[in-house]
């Protein structure tokens, strides 16, 4: 039994998501540390050392924290109940709604150009032109170009506590309604503190998307270097339940070009239709099942 134990972990190390162009995943979170933004406001992550080093009760080194964290602080979901009464919390947001194909927006020209701008139909439908229609069941990520501004909160926020002085881009609401009504993304990543535009307090593009029961991840790391198409986003919460929202841990396979993705989502039609997936994909899921199975 150890040595199977043994093997499966040998081989879920090749998993292991790394920061690295190395590497065929693509790191997409911010660490949580000391300089984790959260909204002007509102308290950061804090880690608290319990204890790290020598334990005589154990007679071994020793390593524990603790942590405290608002939920939409640092790259996180937005539950849909965050503004929707009766709509998904954390814990009820389905996995086939956080692991998918993903297509992504580029509107860097345009926010280089005013931090106030806004992702609108044209540029969904610009995208369309070049790439084709968005296709159902894909995760939509938004690059505003904004993820390197991470780390100052003044650049990043506009402000560092005045709330009457955020500017930063965002999803303009008729976009959200044109996107609603005509297509059907199941998931929306941005690069952004927020979905909605940083200086617009009436939070009407996330309305639109909650009451569809859309997930949306903020505060994405790394969006420059994932492909308009072909990549494989996994946006994994923190299971919290009755939450409004949740730390993630979010990375991409297929964002090389020179490296096959192997976890592309061949066929992704769900309620009650068949989901095909790549082999690869597949072993990997099985492999964990058994690994914990043996713990």
């Amino acid at each position: 039994m150890e040595n199977l134990r043994a093997f499966l972990l040998l081989c879920l190390s090749t998993a292991t998501v790394i920061a690295d162009d190395e590497s065929p995943f693509l790191e997409m979170t911010h660490p949580f540390n000391e300089n984790t933004l959260s909204y002007p406001g509102f308290p950061g992550f804090d880690l608290n050392i319990l204890h790290r080093g020598y334990s005589e009760k154990y007679d071994i080194y020793l390593e524990s924290n603790s942590f405290c964290t608002p939920e939409h602080c640092g790259t996180h979901m937005d539950a849909p109940a965050h503004f929707v009464q009766g709509k998904w919390r954390a814990h009820e947001v389905p996995l086939t709604s956080l692991i998918g194909n993903a297509v992504k927006v580029d509107i860097r020209e345009k926010v280089a150009r005013d931090v106030d701008a806004f992702l609108e139909i044209d540029d969904l439908e610009s995208w369309e032109e070049t790439h084709g229609r968005i296709p159902d069941d894909v995760i939509l990520m938004i690059d505003y170009g904004w993820s390197g501004r991470y780390g100052n909160k003044t650049l990043y926020f506009g402000t560092e506590n005045d709330t009457s002085k955020i500017h930063f881009p965002g999803f303009h609401p008729d976009a959200a309604r044109w996107l609603t009504e005509n297509r059907k993304v199941k998931a929306i990543g941005v690069d952004t503190p927020s979905f909605d535009r940083g200086k617009d307090s009436k939070f009407e593009s996330h309305l639109t998307a909650f009451e569809h029961n859309i997930p949306v991840f903020e505060n994405v790391a790394n969006m420059d270097k994932l492909p308009a198409t072909g990549a494989t986003v996994f946006a994994i919460p923190m299971m919290i339940e009755d939450g409004s929202g949740a730390p993630l841990r979010v990375f991409a396979t297929g964002w090389r070009p020179d490296v096959a993705n192997p976890f592309s989502v061949r066929e992704s039609v769900y309620g009650g239709q068949q989901s095909v997936t790549n082999f690869n994909h597949s072993l990997l899921v099985i492999m964990i099942s058994i690994l914990f199975l043996f713990q």
